[in-house]
C-alpha cells in the first residue's frame, strides 16, 4: 500500500488568545494601585508612551482637540506605513492633540498628613524598662535577647535551651533574666503560655492562693469549655460563688502584648463610587492615582517616511508604536467593563442600597454576565480586588454575589440576609433559655423560610456564635 499526499480545505472556529487580548484579560483583575505601578512601568520601558502634563489634563466635555496645522495635516497624509487599519480602529488615540478623560469628580480625601502618627512597639517599651531596671551588662543583654523573642502578643517563643544558646549563658541567668523582664508593664508580658500569663497577672493582684488561681492552674481547660458546674463541683464551691472567680480572670488580658504591637489598619480606597442623582443611583470610577497616558507626538513623526530614519529604527518605534496603543485601549476598556458590572449591580441591589443588609437579593455572576452581554469569567475577574462605596458603607464588589434561598412567599433571600436575620434572633432571646438549632429552624419557617437545621448550624458557626448548652453555661 502506497503513501498518498492530498489536500483538504476544512472550515473550523477557533478562539485565539492574542497578545493584545492576553493584555486586557490581565489588566481587569488588577487592583487600582497594582494598575498604576504597571502603567508606571510600561511608561518608562516604552518611549511611545507618554503622561499628559497636569495644566493640559482638562475634563473631557470641556476639552476639544487642537486644530492641524497645514504640516501635520501633510504628516498625516505622508505617512503611508504598511498598517493603514491602525486609523481606523484606533481613532482618535492617533490625534496629536489626544487627551484622555479626566478622573471624575469625586470627595477629596484628607490629607495624608493628618493620618501619619508615631507609636511605641513593645519592644521599645520593655527595653526601656530594661535600662532602668538594671545596670548588670549580662541581664541586659540576656533581657534584650528574650525581648528579642517575643510574639506580637508578648509571648515568648523560644525555649530556655535556646536563649542560653545565643550567648552562649548559662541556664541559671536566662532564668533570672526571664523573671527579671516578666516583672515589666504590661503584667503577664514574656510568658511561655497562657496559664503562664494569667497566673502573673493574678499574683500582681495579690490573688495566690485562692480558688481563682485554682482555677487556672488546676481547671483552664474546664473553663475554655464553659464546663462551669463541672469546676465548680471539683472545688466544693456553688456556681453563684465560682462566677465572682471566674469574672476576675474574665478581666485578664490574654495577650498583654497586643496593645502596644497594634494590628495596623488597612485602608481600603474605593476603585467606584455610588452616587445618588436625583432618584436614580450611578456609577462614578475613582481614577485618582491613575497616571493619564497618550502617544508621544515627538516620537509618532518617527514613523513618517519622508524622515530620515533607518529601517532599523523605524521597526524599533513601529513596535513601541503598536505596544503602546494596545496598552492605551486596554486600560480604557478595563474601565468602561468595570463601569458596567458596578452599574449592574446597582440595578440588582437598588433595595440594599436604599435600605440595608436585610434587602440584600441574592445574586450570581452568570446575572450580571447576562444584563451586561459578556461571559462570567469577565465578570469574575472585574470583580476581584476592587471595592464599592455605597451609601451603606465600603464594600468589596463580590461582597454583592451570594447564593439564594427560596422562600414560601416566592421570592430568594440572599444567605447573607438569613444570617443577619439570624444573629438578630439570638440577641433577642433568653439568656436564661437558649434557643436551638431546631427552634431557630421552626421561627425562620414561620417567617416563610425553610432551612435544614445542618443549614442553620453552618451558618451559625460562621457567625462564630457558640451552641445553645454554651451560651447557656456563659449565661
Amino acid at each position: 500500500m502506497g503513501i498518498q499526499q492530498k489536500l483538504h480545505t476544512k472550515l473550523v472556529q477557533k478562539l485565539i488568545l492574542t497578545p493584545s487580548l492576553q493584555q486586557a484579560i490581565k489588566l481587569l483583575p488588577m487592583s487600582t494601585l497594582e494598575l498604576s505601578d504597571l502603567l508606571n512601568q510600561e511608561m518608562v520601558e516604552n518611549p511611545m508612551l507618554e503622561e499628559v502634563p497636569t495644566e493640559e489634563l482638562q475634563p473631557a466635555e470641556a476639552s476639544t482637540a487642537p486644530e492641524k496645522s497645514d504640516a501635520e495635516e501633510k504628516v498625516n497624509k505622508t505617512d503611508t506605513w504598511d498598517d493603514q487599519d491602525y486609523e481606523y480602529f484606533f481613532g482618535d488615540y492617533l490625534d496629536d492633540g489626544y487627551r484622555p478623560r479626566a478622573p471624575q469628580e469625586i470627595k477629596e480625601l484628607p490629607p495624608i498628613e493628618n493620618t501619619l502618627s508615631t507609636a511605641s512597639s513593645l519592644a521599645d517599651h520593655l527595653m526601656w524598662q530594661l535600662s532602668m531596671q538594671t545596670d548588670d551588662p549580662l541581664m541586659r543583654e540576656i533581657g534584650s535577647a528574650i525581648i528579642g523573642n517575643l510574639d506580637d502578643d508578648g509571648y515568648l517563643v523560644a525555649s530556655f535551651e535556646e536563649l542560653a544558646g545565643m550567648g552562649p549563658w548559662p541556664v541559671p541567668e536566662v532564668e533570672r533574666a526571664l523573671r527579671l523582664v516578666q516583672g515589666f508593664d504590661p503584667v503577664g508580658v514574656a510568658s511561655r503560655d497562657l496559664q503562664e500569663c494569667l497566673l502573673l497577672q493574678l499574683r500582681h493582684l495579690g490573688l495566690e492562693g485562692t480558688p481563682t488561681e485554682k482555677v487556672v492552674t488546676d481547671h483552664l481547660r474546664l473553663l475554655q469549655n464553659h464546663q462551669v458546674p463541672e469546676i465548680a463541683r471539683k472545688l466544693g464551691l456553688t456556681i453563684d460563688d465560682l462566677k465572682e472567680h471566674i469574672e476576675i480572670i474574665r478581666h485578664l488580658d490574654p495577650k498583654p502584648g497586643s496593645r502596644y504591637n497594634p494590628t495596623q489598619s488597612q485602608y481600603v480606597i474605593p476603585d467606584v463610587y455610588v452616587v445618588k442623582v436625583e432618584d436614580q443611583y450611578v456609577a462614578v470610577l475613582n481614577e485618582d492615582g491613575l497616571p493619564q497616558m497618550r502617544i508621544s507626538p515627538v516620537y509618532r513623526r518617527l514613523l513618517d517616511k519622508g524622515a530620515d530614519n533607518s529601517d532599523e529604527t523605524r521597526a524599533y518605534v513601529k513596535d513601541k508604536f503598536r505596544s503602546a496603543l494596545w496598552l492605551i485601549k486596554s486600560v480604557e476598556q478595563r474601565q468602561k467593563t468595570i463601569h458596567k458590572v458596578a452599574n449592574s449591580i446597582i440595578n440588582f441591589q437598588r433595595d440594599f442600597l436604599d435600605h440595608g443588609i436585610e434587602h440584600l437579593r441574592p445574586l450570581v455572576l452568570r446575572d450580571v454576565a447576562n444584563d451586561i452581554g459578556m461571559h462570567e469569567s469577565t465578570v469574575s475577574r472585574v470583580v476581584t480586588n476592587k471595592y464599592m462605596h455605597t451609601p451603606q458603607g465600603v464594600f468589596e464588589m463580590k461582597y454583592f454575589f451570594h447564593s439564594g434561598i427560596s422562600s414560601s412567599y416566592g421570592e430568594s433571600v440572599s444567605s447573607v440576609t438569613i444570617k443577619q436575620r439570624i444573629r438578630k434572633i439570638i440577641e433577642n432571646e433568653d439568656p436564661r433559655k437558649p434557643l436551638s438549632d431546631s427552634k431557630i429552624v421552626s421561627i425562620l419557617q414561620r417567617e416563610g423560610l425553610v432551612l435544614a437545621r445542618r443549614t442553620i448550624a453552618k451558618y451559625r458557626e460562621e457567625l462564630k456564635i457558640s451552641t445553645s448548652n454554651q451560651r447557656k453555661v456563659l449565661y
